[in-house]
């Protein structure tokens, strides 16, 4: 499988902190974020701090001295090809992908995935399967049967649609945890984003004091950890949180006093707190592995 690199600047295995561009695009004028045209949101990205922008405008990453990432769909297998070619005429690191539709046979599975390991070969471009309903990731167990018959899949975690969907929280959690450990351990770039036993994505507030955050920080210093277990220097994980806007049924929306909706949180600020868990998830996987975890 291709391996996420980077210019050779970096000796250690690291966590890319970006941010996906339906996380700045679409912000309210209450939020925090930047405002503006393109050029606007590529400038306060970079201010923020983040090293990347998937979905973002190559020429406007190139100028602004961020990394970019893409993002596709794959419904049949000569589409990967068409991906991969794509994400390489339009300078990207990598890609995710939506695979399917969830309603496919495993030998449809199997070749969807064949398609897209070949097709990231060929083109030398890592292309990442996201764990998302309505996809052939959206059942756990037809996911690790699949990583064993293609063991050199890599992933986007985007673990929200598996914790909600699934309610993962009823019954044996460390068990599911364990069970999912070769999806953990094949995930390389990360879509941040935390839902509850309800629903897929929620304001989190600073982080602290809620229990499925918690569920949330096993999974991801697990996915770190897999990541760096077979790390080489210069490789990196590239964590992206995407905190999509209501109108696409994200974001939740309350009437405050004055009758007017309103985002239940500031998906900028709540992007700047994922991306801090993210850090401190990835300073425990590196304290698991020295210990020998």
């Amino acid at each position: 499988m291709i391996r996420n690199t980077n210019d050779g600047t970096r000796s250690e295995p690291y966590l890319r902190t970006d941010i996906n561009y339906g996380n700045v695009a679409n912000l309210p004028a209450y939020s925090s974020g930047p405002k503006g045209d393109a050029r606007a949101l590529h400038e306060g990205v970079k201010a923020a701090g983040y090293v990347g922008l998937q979905g973002g405008d190559a020429a406007l990453c190139r100028e602004f001295g961020l990394k970019v990432s893409g993002g596709g769909r794959v419904n049949a297998p000569a589409e990967a090809e068409e991906q991969a070619r794509h994400g390489r005429e339009q300078g990207w690191d990598c890609l995710t992908l939506h695979v399917g539709w969830g309603h496919e046979s495993d030998l449809e599975m199997d070749q969807l995935v064949g398609a897209i390991l070949e097709a990231s070969a060929k083109h030398d471009l890592p292309l990442y399967i996201e764990t998302h309903r309505a996809t052939i990731t959206q059942d756990t167990w037809r996911t690790v049967q699949m990583v064993g018959r293609h063991p050199e899949v890599r992933f986007n975690g985007d673990f929200s649609h598996w914790y909600t969907g699934l309610e993962m929280r009823y019954g044996d959690i460390n068990a599911k945890f364990d069970f999912l450990s070769p999806v953990f351990e094949r995930t390389r770039f990360m879509h941040g984003r935390i839902g509850n036993p309800g629903c897929i994505q929620v304001g989190i507030g600073a982080g602290h004091g809620l229990p499925y955050v918690d569920h949330f920080r096993e999974m991801w210093t697990r996915s770190f950890a897999g990541f760096l277990r077979s790390a080489r220097p210069g490789d990196y994980f590239c964590f992206a949180p995407e905190l999509l806007h209501p109108q696409i049924y994200y974001a939740r929306v309350f009437p405050g006093a004055d009758g007017q909706e309103r985002e239940e949180s500031d998906r900028w600020a709540q992007a700047q707190v994922l991306t801090r868990i993210a850090r401190e998830c990835f300073a425990q996987a590196q304290q698991r592995l020295r210990a020998g975890k």
